[in-house]
Formats: C-alpha cells, sequence, structure tokens
C-alpha cells in the first residue's frame, strides 16, 4: 500500500516549501490544509458578521411574549395551574423542547464552546428559564 508512504512524503514537501518561503508560524502536527489565509478568514468573518446580523432580525417583528423563552414558559407554567387536565392531555413535556428549539438555536447561533472566554450553557438565560421551569414541574408532580 503506497498511501502510507505518500503522505509523510507530501508532509516533508510543504515543510520544505515553508523553510524556503520563510513561513514560521507553522505549527507541527496542525495540516495545512486546514490553516486559513487571510483572504479565506476575512471572507469567513464577514460571511458569519452576515449570519449575526440576519439572526438579529429574526424576531424582530414578533411580540415579546412570544420570543422570549422566560415568557413563554411562564405561558405554559399559568396553563398548567389553571387548567392542569387540559395541560396534561395536550402533552405539552412532549411539545416544549420542539417548540422552544428555534429560539434557543438562535441563541446559539454565536456560541463558540472553543473559544477561550465562551459562556457555559448551564449560565445562560435561557438554560436557566427551562431549568426553573423544569424543578418547577417536578416539585408540582410530586405534590
Amino acid at each position: 500500500d503506497n498511501s502510507s508512504e505518500f503522505i509523510p512524503k507530501c508532509r516533508a514537501c510543504r515543510r520544505q516549501v515553508r523553510e524556503h518561503s520563510g513561513e514560521g508560524d507553522h505549527h507541527e502536527g496542525l495540516s495545512s490544509d486546514e490553516e486559513l489565509t487571510p483572504t479565506e478568514e476575512d471572507e469567513f468573518q464577514k460571511s458569519k458578521d452576515n449570519v449575526l446580523e440576519d439572526s438579529r432580525k429574526i424576531f424582530e417583528d414578533v411580540h415579546a411574549d412570544f420570543c422570549d423563552i422566560r415568557k413563554i414558559l411562564l405561558k405554559f407554567q399559568e396553563w398548567k395551574e389553571k387548567f392542569p387536565d387540559s395541560y396534561c392531555d395536550a402533552y405539552i413535556s412532549f411539545c416544549l423542547p420542539k417548540l422552544l428549539n428555534p429560539l434557543i438555536r438562535v441563541h446559539l447561533i454565536s456560541w463558540n464552546p472553543l473559544e477561550q472566554n465562551f459562556t457555559e450553557l448551564e449560565e445562560m438565560p435561557w438554560f436557566r428559564a427551562i431549568e426553573e421551569f423544569s424543578d418547577a414541574e417536578n416539585i408540582s408532580e410530586s405534590k
């Protein structure tokens, strides 16, 4: 099998090219295929900025009560307290993940766990709201 011999030869060739061109910022073990050129980095950053800008506009025309996870969960909590039979018959606990999914995805668009100063999921406001709602449901079910 010549493929196993081919890979080290390619690496050696790329190393020689880097040494002759004066590129000293390459880290051994990282593939040069994964390194982005400054132009590619600029294009990526512009594309990322466009996506983030578009994501801010998604809920522009939505009433605040229906684009805030905490407010949505409060409405479900009120429903459960006022009409427990109807709430149970509607299988709301099964519907909430699908209902909240688009809202959570918008919050996670800019989240990058590989960044040095990223926010833990457990610290995000939407996560705490869901956690509080779940705790409230567990307490009411145990009663």
